[in-house]
């Protein structure tokens, strides 16, 4: 079982906003945990779907200050050559951001 947590920091990018091929938004991101005992923040991989994956991708740009609320899900994949891969994404349910 999953465990929810959430996260603040910065946007490291700019948001990407995609469709799939049913039309569903999905919105990609980085976002760089602010961590009060480490010299260096954490960096996450933040996807949201929906209407916040839209909002995302109006509202938020690089260096933003935001929250996010979800899960760690880790996939693994074959690459053509063979070899397997694995990498994590943070999956968001919810967002929040403070705007200047």
């Amino acid at each position: 079982m999953a465990v929810t947590k959430i996260l603040y920091g910065r946007l490291g990018k700019n948001p990407e906003l995609r469709y799939t091929p049913k039309q569903e938004p999905v919105c990609y991101f980085s976002l760089a945990e602010i961590v009060s005992d480490h010299e260096r923040p954490n960096w996450h991989d933040v996807v949201i779907w929906g209407k916040q994956a839209e909002h995302a991708s109006v509202f938020l740009n690089k260096g933003c200050k935001v929250f996010v609320r979800g899960q760690n899900r880790e996939r693994e994949y074959r690459t053509i050559e063979g070899i397997t891969k694995r990498c994590s994404s943070f999956i968001a349910d919810d967002l929040g951001f403070l705007s200047f």
